[in-house]
């Protein structure tokens, strides 16, 4: 078994706390994404997982066995840092296979272990080159190929694919993803980017300041997000955040839209923030045919985007608000053109505007 259990942990520096009482369980061959903005602790909470640094307080159970006091070669963990740390003196094989050497396995096994490695992950012709002759992406590949050759029962990522470019993202992500399907080890990745953490892991964690604000399926934290901040950190578009109040049972702010069903606890006077994601937003035909429907507006278009497939535009409504919309088509809209746009109901999210807290219906 190799699940992990992570209770009341909490890690201070001085006197700034940097995790406050996280709780946190990954199933046995589970992938979980830890994913939130920079300084939520996310990469001190895999630090603590792997023994890099002390706990303040809390325990750390890998496969039931409390390892929150053990040294890190004691919790049979892998972790792929960032930066590759590769040893630039020695060869692609020498660098898969040094912690083995390090724990005395005979050289036949190592050798074995580390052809097996470089088959799943195409470096067979590059096991004699040096890591100054190989280029990031395969500087990643040779850094997690030291991972697998040890078997560990727990891999431990912390942003590993931020030094690459966009291209090698996209292809990198798609081999770790394939690794993960391959191995079934379990796996727990620190990443900023919400892109990565929804397409690759089979759970994400959103942090913020030290705290876990929700965890879940990637698209059921996508569509019914427990606050506004993870509202607007996942999607790519973020998520529209607008300031309104309840007013006779609709949200009014710069225009009316009527509230997304029957919401209870809801008072009139009462701020909130009501949010859309920019593919929800819909233009309607403009003329008298088609009048406004009771969720829509209109604006006048600021910024225009063509992505190719979708077209991407920043809207201005009455007064400062502005919206992002992303039409899933080519468009001929032009900077000044007026607008309709509408909302369906199920597609708007409420906020309660002091505490963030979704206003479920």
């Amino acid at each position: 078994m190799s699940d992990l259990r992570i209770e009341n942990l909490n890690k201070s520096f001085g006197h700034t706390h940097i995790l406050k009482g996280i709780d946190l369980d990954v199933r046995d061959g589970e992938f979980v994404a830890l994913v939130g903005p920079s300084g939520c602790g996310k990469s001190t909470l895999l630090r603590l997982i792997a023994g890099l640094e002390a706990a303040s307080s809390g325990k750390i159970l890998i496969g039931g066995k409390d390892v929150t006091r053990l040294q890190p070669k004691e919790r049979d963990v892998a972790f792929v840092f960032q930066n590759y740390a590769l040893y630039p003196h020695l060869t692609v094989r020498a660098n898969m296979g040094f912690s083995l050497r390090l724990r005395g396995d005979r050289r036949d096994e190592i050798d074995a272990k580390v052809d097996e490695a470089a088959a799943v992950l195409g470096l067979e012709a590059l096991l004699d080159r040096y890591p100054g002759q190989l280029s990031g992406g395969q500087r990643q590949r040779v850094a997690t190929g030291r991972a697998i050759v040890r078997a560990p029962s727990l891999f431990l990522f912390d942003e590993p694919l931020s030094n690459l470019d966009a291209k090698l993202r996209v292809q990198m992500r798609t081999e770790i993803k394939a690794l993960h399907q391959r191995l079934g080890t379990t796996m727990v990745y620190v990443t900023h980017d919400q892109i990565e953490a929804m397409t690759l892991a089979d759970r994400v964690v959103v942090m913020q300041s030290g705290l876990i604000e929700q965890e879940g399926a990637p698209l059921d934290l996508y569509d019914r997000p427990a606050n506004a901040f993870v509202g607007s950190f996942l999607g790519s578009p973020a998520m529209n955040l607008l300031k309104a109040e309840i007013r006779d049972s609709a949200i009014t702010g710069t225009h009316d839209v009527r509230l997304p069903g029957s919401v209870a606890g809801t008072h009139d006077g009462q701020a909130v923030l009501w949010g859309a994601r920019p593919e929800a937003i819909t233009e309607l035909a403009s003329g008298p045919a088609n009048p406004i429907s009771p969720s829509g507006f209109e604006g006048v278009v600021e910024v225009v985007e063509p992505t190719g497939p979708d077209t991407q535009l920043l809207v201005r409504l009455l007064g400062e608000d502005r919206l992002v919309v992303l039409l899933r088509r080519r468009s001929n809209l032009r900077v000044g053109d007026r607008i309709r746009m509408t909302i369906p109901d199920s597609d708007v999210h409420l906020f309660d505007a002091q505490t963030g807290q979704r206003i479920r219906s």
